[in-house]
C-alpha cells in the first residue's frame, strides 16, 4: 500500500534527523540552479508566510533570511516538494547574486579530474 505522504495532497514535510529539508533553488526566468540550503520547520513557515525565502543556517545555528544583509533576496513565485516530501524545489526571482561571492549561483565552478575550473 502506497504512504500517504508520497501520493496524496496533504502536506506532511519529512524533516530528517536534524530537524531539516533540503532545499534546492532555482531562477524562475532561466530556470538555472542558484542554490542549495536547508529549512527547518520555522525557515518553511517563514518563506510561506512572507514569500521570500528563510533557510536554517547551519553554521551560525539560526534562522536565515537569504538577503537579509546584502539585499539578494530570493522572492519565491513557486515552491515544490518532492514525492517523499523531504526535499522541495524553490523556483525564485532572485534581486541579485545567489552566492555569497557575488556569483550568481553557488554552482559556479566544475570539477575536472582533481581540480575545479570555472563554468563558461
Amino acid at each position: 500500500m502506497a504512504d500517504p505522504r508520497d501520493t496524496g495532497l496533504t502536506l506532511d514535510p519529512k524533516y530528517d534527523a536534524n530537524g531539516l529539508l533540503t532545499a534546492v533553488v532555482t531562477d524562475a526566468a532561466s530556470g538555472g540552479l542558484l542554490m542549495v540550503a536547508h529549512m527547518n520547520a520555522e525557515a518553511f513557515a517563514a518563506t510561506q508566510a512572507t514569500g521570500e525565502a528563510h533557510f536554517w543556517s547551519r553554521s551560525r545555528g539560526r534562522l536565515w533570511k537569504k538577503g537579509e544583509t546584502s539585499g539578494h533576496v530570493l522572492r519565491v513565485t513557486e515552491m515544490r516538494i518532492d514525492c517523499d516530501q523531504d526535499a522541495l524545489w524553490l523556483i525564485c526571482e532572485p534581486a541579485g547574486p545567489a552566492c555569497h561571492t557575488g556569483a550568481t549561483s553557488c554552482f559556479y565552478r566544475r570539477v575536472e579530474g582533481d581540480r575545479l575550473a570555472p563554468t563558461a
